[in-house]
């Protein structure tokens, strides 16, 4: 069996592409750099980071876009020897712009370097490249109309104005006239459209009714490109909307497959809710991860799912007998010239400013504070599991209070838990905590250990425990037994739904190491290990 997630944690947009046998996701990052993870498998059922194209400043700078924004929704498509990825860098989140700047990069191989890309257009987000059989190439993205009243955290169906096709090629950029083709259904803030084309027919899937528990995997189809297009005989392929309690909700945005084993198979992005600290309510920690469901063919020429209905599988028939691979504790010795491909940092392609490896460790240059949008020395990967532990060890000699550097879990600059070493007055060398509990203008910084713990000199190890929606720090040094320090903390603060709620922020969950240096001195934190051990 497939089990679903096939991609966990935050892994939401997937854009699914066949080559021969082989197989590949693409994913959203948002924020996060390197732009674009790239999985394969050639089973369905493990899967394998291999590639995140966007690695330069010709591909991608990000310094400056707030949370949220940034890689919106990659297409991955493979057509005349070569790979292509269209991605669009979302400049604006609240208000009533986007400012969403789509471009296309080229690569014969999937791990190779990329070319710098083409820019195609900024009408909208979501964008795909879609290849007719003829050879000419469509590209499709959604119309956004700042007339209409859609902000970040609350999104409106008259933002949403229709997916529009251009035809483009690489040496001459969009051609012809640009067509209005697809409207959406009554479920509105219809975006992340997909063509494919079967016995004459153009299907388009889409997504629709935000990225929260009213989503849902559209399809239409016409038989012409242009349309009209007219819609499923249920609307939807794939929505969860209907059962609250459905063990996967939040389902959209997905793409179709056609395997070599003459089987179909449908990915979309979903969550797995649990109940909040308090035993209510329901949220997400470990975000919009990845799923796939097997589909079916009717008689009428619709795609529909293979067990029939609207609510996928957790549990999903594969088209081979391998298992799924049992989750591994990671632990990362920074040894190397580069990071392990799992770790990530925020915004900037510059990355000599930031951090830099040398000597057996993981060298953090204390830039900018825990909430800048330009140049935070943060790196971090995935949470993937609902309980986990991590540790690392920082070497770090502060001066004052305005440097830090420690082990953090992070969702965005507003909702994050940092457990740092530090320099108080008074005090010295110590250890502090730093907590946001919600996006602006809810959320506030709070130091949730009140009196600072002194620390000796040297090395200090720092360790976070997950537990579904609860959270502990702990700390030792030379070889002592593990200490709690702090409370207790709320776990459910680090998702989509913590602060102003699903559509007020949409990445996922981290955790990581972290420094800062706000006297503009650089102060630098080494780390030289990283361990992340599921529960």
């Amino acid at each position: 069996m497939i089990r679903n997630p096939i991609l966990p944690g935050f892994n939401p947009d997937p854009s699914f592409c066949r080559v021969g046998e082989d197989y590949y996701i693409a994913t959203s990052t948002f924020e996060w750099y390197p732009g674009v993870p790239i999985h394969h498998s050639r089973d369905l059922v493990n899967w394998t980071l291999v590639s995140r194209p966007l690695d330069r400043a010709a591909l991608l700078d990000m310094r400056g876009n707030p949370d949220s924004c940034g890689i919106w929704a990659p297409c991955l498509s493979h057509a005349d020897g070569r790979f292509w990825l269209v991605y669009t860098d979302v400049k604006r989140l609240d208000g009533n712009f986007k400012d969403a700047h789509n471009y296309i990069t080229s690569c014969e191989t999937i791990d190779g370097r990329w070319s710098d890309p083409w820019y195609v257009n900024s009408s909208g987000f979501d964008p795909s490249l879609f290849h007719d059989e003829d050879g000419r190439k469509w590209f499709v993205n959604m119309q956004w109309n700042h007339r209409g009243p859609g902000t970040g955290g609350n999104p409106k169906h008259a933002s949403f104005d229709g997916i529009l096709l251009q035809e483009w090629s690489p040496q001459q950029g969009l051609m012809g006239p640009v067509k209005n083709i697809y409207a959406g259904t009554d479920r509105g803030l219809t975006e992340a459209p997909h063509l494919f084309k079967r016995k004459g027919w153009y299907y388009l899937t889409t997504a629709e009714g935000g990225t929260g528990y009213g989503h849902a995997v559209t399809m239409a189809r016409s038989r012409s490109i242009d349309g009209p297009y007219e819609d499923h005989p249920h609307k939807h392929l794939i929505c969860t909307a209907a059962d609250p309690e459905h063990p996967i909700q939040r389902t959209g945005h997905g793409q179709y497959v056609e395997t070599h084993w003459g089987e179909i198979y449908h990915t979309f992005l979903m969550g797995r809710p649990i109940a909040g600290p308090d035993g209510t309510g329901r949220f997400c920690p470990l975000g919009r991860e990845t799923g796939i469901e097997r589909c079916v063919w009717g008689e009428d020429d619709w795609l529909y799912l293979g067990e029939g209905g609207l609510l996928p599988r957790l549990d999903v028939p594969s088209p081979t007998v391998t298992q799924p691979e049992p989750p591994q504790p990671i632990c990362r010795v920074f040894d190397g010239d580069s990071l392990p491909m799992e770790f990530q940092w925020l915004r900037t392609p510059d990355t000599d400013r930031i951090f830099r490896l040398d000597g057996g460790a993981l060298t953090l240059i204390g830039r900018e504070s825990v909430g800048s949008w330009f140049e935070q020395a943060l790196v971090a990967r995935r949470q993937e599991h609902l309980v986990y532990a991590a540790e690392t060890d920082v070497t770090f000699e502060p001066e004052t209070y305005q440097q830090a550097a420690g082990l953090t879990t992070y969702y965005n600059r507003h909702k994050f838990h940092a457990l740092l070493v530090t320099s108080e007055p008074d005090v010295g060398r110590a250890l502090t905590i730093l907590s946001c509990s919600g996006d602006w203008p809810d959320g506030a910084l709070t130091q949730p250990l009140q009196t600072p713990v002194p620390i000796g000199e040297g090395a200090v190890e720092l360790r976070v425990e997950v537990d579904h929606a609860s959270q502990q720090f702990f700390w030792r040094q030379g070889g002592d037994d593990w200490q709690a320090v702090g409370p207790v903390l709320d776990a459910s603060v680090i998702s989509d739904e913590g602060g102003r709620g699903e559509h007020g922020s949409f990445t996922g969950a981290f955790v990581g190491m972290l420094a800062f240096d706000i006297t503009g001195q650089g102060r630098e934190a080494r780390f030289s290990r990283f361990d992340y051990r599921p529960g």
